[in-house]
């Protein structure tokens, strides 16, 4: 059996296609959602519920899924979900109202879930500090990739086979991905394709962390700790304006810009390369600032204010006079985000020891879920009796929070080391 050089970034390969996968089946329903709604007369309250049962289940299941990770290891644990969600996203061809799209995206949602907290695991199994960021941002582009690739296959399918074709098709293609990752994933020190020479790297530059035995392991543990509070906050502020985008962009373009369904796969998918785009941005930038002799928790949150800070530039998209003016900006907003969740992905491997990794990323995925729900069920409330300006306002705003909750609960004086430390030590 012959090794394969650099098989950390074919592991980091793995984690990308396994996103872009998430993100294709994710995007089926909100691409489909203007002619889905007008045959099925779902209003912009039935629409947010469907989305809202996908982030019930997703919110519960990020801690679960997280501590699943981390009990039955990386290996099983993605293998489990990606299987659970591909199933899940194949069932939506047979939903035929509000209540069937709502039931199946609960199932998907539970699926789901598991991929990032795995994916951080993995990451923090298999590279080093300076690393992990451009790591993490290559797998988290997966989410960009996967969404620009829907954008115009998902309505192309659906124009020539009928909507449920595309339900079908996209659902199966979790199942393509569980061959590789099943033959190449072990950790670095049971692998059988590891050089010595990558194994001697990994255990010199400690991508596992600090192992030592003492330290939180469970939640009642971890939550005694600000980092785990800030990161759950960040992120429960944060995520919904992705979620948002991600959701009700093709609609808005429907509904506000006048876009046909093929217009939108022709359009919608430039916001996500902008995001995937920033997604590398964020996690090379970081990297090189930790190059220069950063510590890594300040390299991310440098990454991180700036991001929130451009994400402004979506407050302003509803205003814009014409649709491709209005796409910009939220193209910068989306590119600013990325940038922003590269690095907030990347906190927990730096702050924590891997054996906890998943758990931490799982909790912090929790508050982005639960942030998600509000402000979904907000967003179709105030489109039943407003417009889509003062959701667009909000989300921008919302940005700026986080950033001033990263700034006061994630410090310099953290890191693995010190979280490993007794209990005594937590703050």
């Amino acid at each position: 059996m012959k090794p394969i050089k650099h098989l950390r970034w074919w592991i980091a390969a793995l984690l990308f296609g396994a996103t872009v996968v998430n993100y294709v089946d994710r995007q089926v329903l909100s691409l489909l959602a203007p002619i889905l709604r007008d045959q099925l007369r779902i209003s912009n309250t039935d629409y947010s519920r469907i989305i809202f049962a996908f982030l019930l289940a997703y919110m519960v299941m990020q801690g679960v899924s997280g501590r699943l990770m981390d009990r039955l290891g990386t290996r099983c644990g993605l293998a489990l979900t990606i299987s659970l969600w591909s199933v899940a996203a194949a069932l939506h061809a047979t939903a035929r109202s509000a209540a069937g799209f709502g039931v199946f995206r609960f199932l998907l949602g539970i699926g789901e879930a598991g991929n990032w907290p795995g994916a951080v695991k993995a990451v923090a199994e298999w590279f080093p500090a300076r690393e992990r960021a451009l790591a993490t941002g290559f797998f988290n582009s997966g989410s960009i990739v996967g969404a620009m690739v829907a954008a115009p296959a998902v309505p192309w399918i659906a124009l020539r086979y009928g909507w449920q074709a595309a339900f079908v098709v996209t659902g199966m293609l979790g199942f393509l991905w569980l061959v590789p990752w099943l033959v190449l994933y072990r950790l670095p020190t049971e692998s059988h394709w590891i050089t010595s020479e990558e194994l001697r790297l990994l255990t010199k530059r400690g991508s596992a962390g600090d192992e030592s035995t003492s330290g939180p392991r469970r939640w009642r543990e971890l939550l005694t700790y600000r980092p785990v509070w800030g990161l759950v906050f960040c992120r429960m502020l944060a995520d919904p304006i992705w979620w948002f985008y991600v959701f009700w962009l093709p609609e808005y373009l429907a509904r506000e810009r006048h876009f046909t369904l093929s217009m939108i796969g022709n359009s919608v998918w430039i916001p996500f390369l902008t995001a995937g785009i920033g997604s590398f941005a964020g996690g090379l930038v970081s990297g090189l600032l930790v190059a220069r002799g950063w510590t890594p928790v300040r390299a991310r949150k440098a990454v991180m204010l700036a991001g929130a800070i451009l994400m402004l530039a979506g407050t302003l998209a509803v205003s814009a006079s014409r649709a491709s003016i209005a796409l910009a900006l939220i193209s910068t907003a989306t590119f600013a985000y990325a940038c922003w969740a590269t690095n907030v992905l990347s906190l927990p491997g730096d702050l924590f020891p891997s054996r906890v990794v998943a758990s931490v990323s799982g909790l912090s995925g929790t508050g982005g879920a639960l942030g998600g729900m509000v402000f979904t069920l907000a967003t179709g409330a105030l489109l039943d009796r407003f417009s889509y300006k003062p959701v667009f306002v909000i989300a921008g705003f919302m940005a700026i929070g986080a950033g001033a909750v990263l700034m006061w609960t994630i410090r310099e004086s953290y890191g693995p080391a010190a979280c490993s430390a007794a209990g005594s030590n937590a703050d």
